[in-house]
Formats: C-alpha cells, sequence, structure tokens
C-alpha cells in the first residue's frame, strides 16, 4: 500500500467533505487521518488528509481523477506521496546555530528532507557542509553585485529543483523578484524583540531594557521586510540574574526549535497561507511517530 497526502484550499462551500471522502473510497483509498478548518470570517475552507490506496491505482491517475473535483469547488489542491521527501535548500552567513541543528535533525531523521545544498555569502561553514556531504555554495553578496548573486542563488535552486528555501541565519535581503517567485516556499526566522529592538546587538538592547522573555519567530517570507505570514512562535522565560550573554546562548537555542518546528509542518504539507496568516495542522496521533520533532 502507498501513502498519500491530500491538500485542499478553496472557498468554503457545502459538500466539499462529501466530495472528496466519495472519490477516495470509489478509488479504493482508506483514509488515515484527517484535518479541516472553515475560516468563518474570511470564508475560505482548508483540508489536510492522509491516505492508503489499497488497489494498484498509481499516483498520476489519482490526480487526474481529482481534477474534475477541484474544479468544481475551484481548489487548490495536491496529492503528494508521503515518502517522497521534499528538496530543501538551506541558506546561512555567519551564524550558524541554526544550520548546525538542521544537520543534526536531519542526520537522525527528524527532519525527512533532502537537502539539495547550502548557499552562504561567507566561508565559515564550508568545511561543516562538506563534511555532511552536502553541495556547499559559496555566494560573496556586495553592493555592487547583488543582481549577479541572486542570479546565482536563482541558478542553484533551479538546478536542484529545490522545493524550499531555509533562510537559517541568512543575513541579507532578498529581492521583491526572488519572493514573488518563491512565495509560500521561503522560510526565514528571526527574533522576536521586533520592532522593539531593532539593529545591531538586539539581545543587548533587551538585555539593558530589563526583558523578560525571549522568543522567536518563523515566518515565510514576503517583500515586506520580516512582516509575512507567522507559521511558529515560541518564548523562554529569564530574569534579572541572567547576563546579556545568557540572552544571546537562550535566544539561539529558541531560534532552532522554532524553525525547526517551522520546516516539521511545511515539509509534511501541514501549512496553509491564509491572507496574512497561517493554518497550521498538528501533527495526527496516528503519524506522530513518523513525524515526530526527535
Amino acid at each position: 500500500m502507498k501513502t498519500y497526502v491530500l491538500t485542499v484550499s478553496c472557498r468554503s462551500r457545502r459538500g466539499i467533505v462529501a466530495a472528496i471522502s466519495g472519490y477516495l473510497a470509489g478509488n479504493g483509498c482508506n483514509i488515515v487521518d484527517s484535518a479541516q478548518f472553515d475560516d468563518l470570517d474570511a470564508g475560505n475552507f482548508f483540508m489536510r488528509l492522509s491516505f492508503v490506496s489499497e488497489e494498484s491505482i498509481d499516483h498520476k491517475t489519482l490526480i487526474d481523477g481529482f481534477g474534475p473535483i477541484a474544479g468544481e469547488f475551484q481548489m487548490d489542491a495536491e496529492i503528494s506521496n508521503a515518502s517522497r521527501r521534499m528538496k530543501v535548500l538551506v541558506m546561512v552567513s555567519r551564524f550558524g546555530h541554526c544550520l548546525n541543528d538542521l544537520l543534526y535533525r536531519w542526520k537522525i531523521g527528524a527532519l525527512p528532507m533532502d537537502l539539495a545544498g547550502v548557499v552562504s555569502n561567507h566561508l565559515d561553514y564550508q568545511k561543516v557542509v562538506v563534511n555532511h556531504d552536502i553541495p556547499f555554495h559559496y555566494i560573496k553578496v556586495t553592493k555592487e553585485n547583488k543582481s549577479k548573486a541572486e542570479a546565482d542563488i536563482m541558478e542553484v535552486i533551479e538546478q536542484t529543483g529545490t522545493e524550499l528555501i531555509v533562510l537559517a541565519r541568512y543575513m541579507q535581503v532578498l529581492s521583491n523578484d526572488l519572493c514573488n517567485k518563491m512565495s509560500g516556499r521561503i522560510i526565514n526566522i528571526h527574533h522576536s524583540f521586533l520592532p522593539s529592538f531593532k539593529g545591531a546587538n538586539p539581545y543587548k538592547q533587551a538585555y539593558e531594557r530589563g526583558v523578560k522573555l525571549i522568543g522567536a519567530t518563523a515566518h515565510y517570507v514576503t517583500a515586506d521586510l520580516d512582516e509575512g505570514p507567522i507559521i511558529e512562535q515560541d518564548i523562554s522565560r529569564i530574569t534579572h540574574a541572567q547576563s546579556a550573554e545568557d540572552y544571546v546562548s537562550i535566544g539561539r537555542d529558541v531560534e532552532s526549535q522554532v524553525l525547526a518546528r517551522a520546516i516539521h509542518a511545511h515539509i509534511h504539507h501541514r501549512c496553509f497561507i491564509n491572507g496574512n496568516r497561517v493554518v497550521v495542522f498538528p501533527p495526527s496521533p496516528g503519524s506522530y511517530a513518523s513525524e515526530r520533532m526527535g
């Protein structure tokens, strides 16, 4: 038996669930788990379900057969092979905590994805990446060569078939053109002190102001810097007794965990962009063992 994931987003109306379940039952498929959400304010419907095919029907036939239903309800629908790993390109500058965390989770299978490569505007992590048998692409970025550098990045994306870009503390602003080309397929991570503490040394600024919570936000990248739809967030409480260095250390831990959870949700097709927000379905109890974070 093969396992598939069906994701659906469309305008909310009567009969959607019945049409989907009827189609799957009629093609010898059994639903393993299902999650749905009706945004009553916006009038949008979202659904994610996994199912197994108990007959010899192939992937393409399933997709083609679902076409008339998708057309009738004007769905944005996709049927994915659950065993196929998404191709992910990681981009990093000089802060390596998120990169190292992702490499570890990838290595132990907690993030089941294909790492298409790592792009960096510095050489700091070349050896680390190459030692994991992952292609490393050094693309220097300056004020004078930004357009050429981004063209080189786009070439890497196209040549590797990258489906998701992860900005693991990549400290360069992507152009509007690249953001639009990869809309909904670029995830960024940053501290949650914005907009209060901007620029250099935000953790030092927070320490000097006696901040009691350190947080991180993972979001989809848009042309509006650090304002894309939020996927995942978390916080850690701190006290007056901790130093500015403690703030940095705790912040890095939170950033790494939040980014990993956001990637985990995306590669398992659990994220749906809903205007300025993201609908994120949790792992179902039946599939948690295969999707656990480790």
